[in-house]
């Protein structure tokens, strides 16, 4: 396992631990508030694991296209449709 999928694996583990931490919240009756900045914790870290693997597919996937010539086009819509979809 290379070292950009060990921070990813590391970002989703913490971002389950923030969800297991919301489920208990709620399971506790816990106040509003106190779950709502916990759920924005799970948020964040799913937002940077998202931002790694992007980073990595630019680096790898979009640079191979570049560097061949080949497929360039198609590589920049993918990545277009996935910010298309938030």
């Amino acid at each position: 396992m290379g070292e950009q999928n060990n921070k990813v694996l590391h970002r989703l583990k913490i971002a389950k631990g923030h969800l297991e931490k919301v489920i208990k919240m709620l399971e506790n009756d816990e106040y509003c508030l106190n779950v709502i900045q916990q759920t924005q914790a799970v948020t964040s870290s799913l937002e940077k694991v998202s931002e790694l693997i992007l980073e990595n597919h630019l680096k790898t996937c979009v640079r191979e296209s570049m560097e061949s010539g080949k497929d360039i086009d198609e590589k920049v819509k993918e990545v277009m449709e996935v910010f298309k979809r938030k």
